[in-house]
């Protein structure tokens, strides 16, 4: 995947964040924390998210397929 293809699929992630609505009160999602996670030998692009109305707390998990089996096996070595 090249650079403009990554950078497509992240404004996708932030497009989801940004139209769902707080189940709580409607309010928006804001990302508070971003990190990557290996799931099932699958990478995730996890984002923790919170209401900017009433502070509910939301994660969001996306599918990661721009990281390359090289850094998922880093991963697996440092944890």
């Amino acid at each position: 995947m090249i650079l403009t293809d990554i950078m497509k699929y992240i404004e996708s992630e932030y497009k989801v964040i940004n139209n769902t609505p707080c189940e709580i009160c409607g309010g928006d999602y804001e990302a508070s924390a971003l990190e990557i996670l290996i799931i099932d030998d699958e990478p995730y692009d996890i984002c923790q998210c919170s209401c900017s109305l009433c502070g509910h707390e939301k994660i969001f998990e996306f599918p990661a397929p721009f990281l390359n089996e090289e850094y998922i096996k880093y991963k697996a070595k440092t944890n």
